[in-house]
């Protein structure tokens, strides 16, 4: 059965990318389908959408879902090879909108067995894709102390680095941490429970998770790319969860939507020093309200940016 979830900024995300009856749109984090199911309820007959998501059970729950539409397009893949599947399309510079909504999906935190969440205990595998790459009890078990210090601060913004890694290497060397409890239990003994109540394992956790995904290099492939698969007016919508996602999607946004200084006196025709805006943000960053918050409280830390290509 297909489940159901409310995504986050639903109704703020389809008044962004103002649909087109006949607009191509790429929903590249397709999670359970919240947002592509609306993106298509808007969309002709000679509409398009692309789902991907580098998820296997995504994939499978939009197979189930779409198989029959010949409207959608489903590909299994990670949204930084958007470049190269529109190219395969043959749809390069002909898109008019994509959204990502980064981050772990509400099914994949849900489910123990993922390993994302030590709400409740599991294998701590953390992969986006199990089929792919390394676990986090795998790369825990092999990584020196450094390392692991180095991805909790850099990630995670831990301030406690240090001493985590330290327990993590002294405990590994009499048992197995390849399991959710465990790994939360160990760094509740390293630090005490903060003011806020957050659980002392949520940093770590989170740093752990864009390591093993490579979340943040993800990011960046899929921006550096963008001026490729958005056709000019086509717009790129993304909502993110963390402020190291935020911040690079707000620095990609505002380098590309700003003038490049020229020196005074240089001659230059207006023409060559418009060329250098290629994108226009159209709305502040957007959050969650109150209504949205009272039903959805994971959707606090949600951020969502829209830009538009200029040229």
């Amino acid at each position: 059965m297909t489940q159901q979830h409310a995504p986050v900024l639903h109704d703020e995300v389809i008044a962004a990318l103002e649909i087109k009856p006949d607009g191509r749109y790429v929903d590249g984090t397709y999670g359970r389908g919240g947002h592509a199911r609306s993106i298509l309820a808007e969309l002709g007959e000679q509409g398009q959408l692309i789902v991907m998501d580098r998820d296997p059970e995504a994939i499978a729950d939009a197979h189930r879902a779409f198989d029959a539409d010949h409207r959608v397009t489903i590909i299994h893949d990670d949204y930084a090879s958007m470049q190269s599947r529109m190219a395969e399309l043959e749809l390069l510079e002909q898109i008019d909108g994509i959204l990502l909504d980064l981050g772990v999906s509400s099914p994949q935190l849900d489910d123990a067995s993922r390993g994302f969440s030590f709400q409740r205990n599991g294998p701590l595998d953390m992969r986006m894709n199990p089929a792919q790459g390394e676990s986090a009890a795998d790369w825990l078990a092999r990584a020196d102390e450094a390392e692991i210090a180095r991805v909790l601060w850099q990630y995670g913004e831990e301030r406690q680095s240090r001493r985590i890694a330290r327990k993590i290497v002294e405990v590994r060397q009499s048992r197995a941490i390849d399991d959710t409890a465990s790994l939360a239990e160990l760094i509740s003994e390293v630090l005490p429970r903060p003011r806020n109540h957050r659980h002392p394992a949520t940093r770590s956790f989170q740093a752990i998770r864009i390591y093993i995904n490579q979340e943040l290099t993800q990011i960046e492939r899929l921006l550096e790319s963008v001026f490729d698969i958005l056709k000019v007016g086509g717009r790129l919508l993304v909502i993110s969860f963390h402020s190291l996602e935020d911040r690079l999607v707000k620095r990609f946004f505002k380098t590309h939507s700003t003038r490049r200084k020229i020196p005074r006196g240089l001659p230059l025709r207006d023409s060559e020093m418009d060329s250098e805006i290629r994108l226009k943000v159209t709305v502040k960053a957007i959050k969650a309200g109150a209504a949205e918050l009272g039903l959805n409280p994971r959707s606090r830390s949600a951020v969502l940016r829209v830009a538009e290509r200029a040229a």
